[in-house]
């Protein structure tokens, strides 16, 4: 049995807006620490597989963190939230939930 999507009302979204910021603005920080971690080229490229698959959990953890909530992943760092009709969309950095497209 397939669940039906959470419909979200404007003040519904706006209150777990702060929530998924925060997971979003971590995850972002940890791939920007594994980046800083790598000090050249030739490491990045010697580490590839290995990096992708940091970089790959981290995305993961964060869009099931964002979809147990309710949300729609719909890209990296992008979240859309079902109001029924269409969809409040956000992508990080924005401060704050301001688009909607149906």
């Amino acid at each position: 049995m397939t669940e039906s999507p959470r419909h979200f009302t404007y003040e519904q979204a706006l209150a777990t807006f702060p929530q998924v910021f925060s997971w979003t603005e971590d995850a972002v920080r940890q791939i920007e620490a594994l980046r800083n971690r790598v000090s050249s080229r030739e490491e990045s490229e010697r580490r590839q597989e290995e990096l992708e698959e940091v970089y790959h959990e981290i995305v993961r953890r964060w869009s099931t963190q964002v979809t147990a909530l309710g949300c729609e992943v719909k890209g990296a760092w992008l979240v859309d939230w079902d109001s029924g009709g269409g969809y409040y969309c956000w992508r990080y950095p924005e401060p704050t939930l301001s688009h909607y497209h149906g």
